[in-house]
């Protein structure tokens, strides 16, 4: 395992985050492996499975977001292999959403899994939301 490509793989990662807050999904699906068992989850939807629903669920997510200022990653955890790669990490980034006219300030906390692939880092999974404080459990049962 090369370190250094790991690392690159995240860096692009964190430039991906600051592109889809300016409304552009293409680096984010440029990360991600062709194979077809990559997922992806966020916010706006359920899973997406397979590599044309993920480059899908991307761009939807992105025309969500414009004008984004990346303001901080903090890493919680990593556990890396010979081949396998996860990071836990609290994104945060101010941008505006939606139809929305102010920047507002967007933390989410995200995993991110990286597999080596013909020896490079690609991403296999990404799920990302936006509950970075505790929840009553009355707020996360629903009827």
């Amino acid at each position: 395992m090369n370190a250094s490509d790991l690392t690159t793989a995240l860096e692009q990662s964190h430039a991906a985050l600051h592109a889809i807050a300016n409304g552009d999904p293409g680096l984010f699906q440029a990360l991600f492996s062709d194979a077809d068992d990559v997922t992806l989850g966020n916010p706006f939807g359920p899973f997406a499975k397979g590599r044309m629903n993920v480059e899908a669920t991307l761009a939807r997510a992105a025309a969500n977001y414009r004008e984004g200022k990346f303001s901080t990653i903090e890493l919680i955890a990593q556990h890396v292999s010979d081949t396998l790669a996860c990071f836990v990490e609290v994104e945060r980034v101010r941008v505006k959403v939606g139809g929305g006219t102010e920047l507002v300030d967007v933390a989410v906390r995200a995993t991110s899994v990286f597999r080596r692939e013909h020896g490079a880092w690609k991403l296999v999974h990404r799920h990302a939301d936006p509950i970075t404080t505790p929840r009553p459990a009355e707020s996360v049962i629903s009827p």
